[in-house]
């Protein structure tokens, strides 16, 4: 009887703190400041000059950021914890302190994420990444801690689970999740390392993709961003940040301009 009423009251507390999202999927507030990266932000130990101004707008105050770096393989994390660590520092003065919630346990590394300001999630392999998150609690509490304030700051998977759902991502499905449902903080699906027009034959395929996923998805809206490219979710509005995207939608799309609202992620 107790274990039963014990159980009911867990629920009942997990319940309540989790932030409801809206009947699309999308969880969004007044202090909710996110940024997606379509991948390839990094040069060498830094963040390449290019986003540098933006990524130094979006972290400013920031003295203790979280890493999520779930979707790279085990054996590859404490090096990439290096890595973005000197990146952090380098952004943000030597005052920050950088962490990886993969030195932790499923306790400690809740308890890293209430205490972080800032949080940054890395790429590598979606499904994995949103597995994690889902079977450790830090899926809802990732999104209660952006919708009160915390900056988010997402790249290639980790600019994927911060849309409405994982459904243009362009990874296999090397893990198990319970649902496509990602963060929801983001009002649209990612499809990130998307090509250039340039390369017309990548381009052409990718965008053929995108629209015969919205054929059969065709209430949901696709925003495709090319490496070092970032969107950015601020003071309610989307706009591109950096670099070259495009939305697409079931009747259409179109490239998106460097400083321009999104008028179609308008709520």
């Amino acid at each position: 009887m107790l274990g039963g009423w014990f159980v009911g009251l867990v629920l009942a507390v997990v319940g309540a703190a989790a932030p409801a999202a809206s009947a699309e999927g999308f969880a969004t507030s007044a202090q909710a400041s996110v940024l997606v990266c379509g991948g390839s932000m990094m040069a060498g130990a830094h963040f390449a000059d290019s986003v540098l101004p933006v990524m130094r707008e979006h972290y400013a105050g920031c003295r203790r950021v979280a890493l999520v770096l779930h979707a790279s393989h085990p054996t590859d994390r404490d090096a990439m914890e290096a890595r973005l660590r000197t990146a952090f520092v380098h952004l943000l003065g030597d005052g920050v302190t950088v962490e990886s919630l993969h030195r932790r346990d499923v306790a400690g590394a809740l308890g890293l994420l209430r205490a972080a300001d800032g949080i940054f999630v890395g790429g590598g392999e979606t499904f994995v990444l949103l597995g994690e998150l889902q079977r450790t609690g830090q899926l809802e509490l990732i999104r209660a801690r952006v919708l009160a304030g915390v900056p988010y700051g997402g790249s290639s998977a980790g600019a994927n689970v911060a849309g409405l759902l994982i459904g243009a991502t362009n990874d296999f499905p090397t893990a198990e999740v319970v649902s496509r449902a990602a963060l929801g903080v983001f009002p649209a699906v990612i499809n990130p390392h998307f090509p250039l027009p340039e390369t017309k034959a990548d381009f052409d395929a990718r965008v053929g993709k995108v629209k015969t996923y919205l054929k059969f998805n065709p209430t949901e809206t696709v925003v495709a961003l090319g490496n070092a490219s970032i969107a950015r979710l601020h003071g309610g509005e989307v706009t591109l940040a950096v670099g070259r995207g495009w939305i697409y939608r079931a009747a259409g799309g179109r490239e998106l301009r460097v400083g321009e609202g999104v008028r179609e992620l308008a709520r």
